[in-house]
């Protein structure tokens, strides 16, 4: 089932096709090739894939027709070889050696079979019923093999298959955090993360992709709660692709602290409000604000004041919101004078006289 590397267009046009000058070796041939393989590959095409599909075709064609045309170059060179110095043709033969590691088939990660077999042809035994939108799948052409006893170094050249016919290990989940501010947490919102990954295409190639994952924050939700994304991580062959898992965390707020359910906002009063009463204006999560009075209160050391409703939603009861907790510090002047503190002790003595 091979496929021809004969055809009636011009081997000048293949140049054109690869991208190369008629000078380029067979370095510059597989190198311009694997990228020109990667770019038009008709699973990274998707919005033009029948373009693709023509382009992946004439790529590989070309690909086969230089390649081969350059391993006939090499074999007029090897049939020379007697008439070379003996020194220059051990030279000769690592550097077509080098060439050929250089320009081996790019790794494919086939989904068949187990073993790295050196004798398998790969490309010729690919099944003809795969298509796409119809068209007959293409394929990645041979690197073109000179020598019919193959040495270490053309072994390991040889495309590598792997199998998933055997159990397929789950390789340890990528952990992210996903931060977010207060206010988030407490209406919810909708973060997207890009994320960047390797996947192995149906074709068996690696193909890195870019995708963005949306993250609806329900509202409540708290330090340490966990979203996973089942396979969206990188995938390698043998195992299933790894699973990205975000892990809430809270962005420090300027005023307030949250508690479970609850916020704590401190408060600063003076000492003659705190013990003669006062009205305040204390701000709320989101930006609003709300006004509490203490006209028949003393406010002590460690008093605390707590407004039900304004602390943060709770996700398992709908409509449901914990408590907003004032903490008082109160401020104390830092000097008196002689007859401000007698005022002073006269009014605490008469307070502790009349109990």
């Amino acid at each position: 089932m091979g496929e021809s590397t004969k055809s009636s267009m011009p081997a000048s046009k293949y140049y054109g096709i690869l991208e190369i000058s008629k000078s380029a070796s067979l370095a510059d041939i597989c190198k311009s090739y694997k990228h020109l393989v990667r770019k038009w590959h008709p699973d990274r095409n998707r919005s033009n894939q029948a373009e693709a599909v023509e382009k992946f075709r004439s790529i590989n064609e070309a690909y086969r027709v230089l390649s081969q045309n350059k391993s006939e170059e090499v074999d007029i060179l090897k049939n020379d070889a007697a008439k070379t110095p003996k020194n220059f043709l051990k030279q000769q033969e690592k550097d077509e050696d080098d060439n050929e590691l250089q320009i081996s088939s790019p790794i494919l990660l086939s989904r068949t079979t187990s073993r790295i077999s050196p004798s398998i042809d790969f490309y010729t035994s690919m099944p003809s019923f795969l298509s796409i939108s119809g068209a007959s799948t293409p394929t990645t052409p041979r690197t073109p093999i000179s020598d019919q006893t193959p040495s270490l170094s053309k072994i390991t050249s040889k495309p590598i298959i792997f199998s998933q016919s055997t159990s397929r290990r789950k390789p340890q989940p990528i952990k992210k955090k996903l931060e977010c501010t207060l206010e988030e947490l407490c209406n919810g919102c909708v973060k997207k993360v890009t994320i960047t990954r390797d996947f192995i295409a149906t074709t068996g190639l690696i193909i890195k992709e870019e995708e963005v994952l949306t993250i609806k924050v329900k509202p409540g939700w708290k330090r340490g709660t966990k979203i996973s994304f089942e396979g969206k991580g990188e995938e390698r062959a043998g195992t299933h692709g790894s699973d990205i898992i975000f892990s809430i965390d809270e962005k420090k707020h300027s005023l307030f602290k949250r508690e479970g359910d609850d916020l704590v906002l401190g408060v600063e009063v003076p000492l003659v409000q705190a013990l003669t009463g006062c009205t305040i204006t204390i701000p709320l999560l989101g930006g609003d604000e709300m006004t509490v009075s203490f006209d028949d209160k003393i406010i002590y050391p460690g008093y605390e004041k707590i407004i039900p409703g304004q602390g943060m939603p709770k996700p398992k009861q709908e409509n449901i919101r914990g408590d907003l907790v004032l903490q008082f510090l109160i401020e104390f002047p830092i000097y008196l004078s002689e007859d401000q503190r007698f005022q002073v002790v006269s009014i605490l003595e008469d307070h502790i006289t009349s109990e």
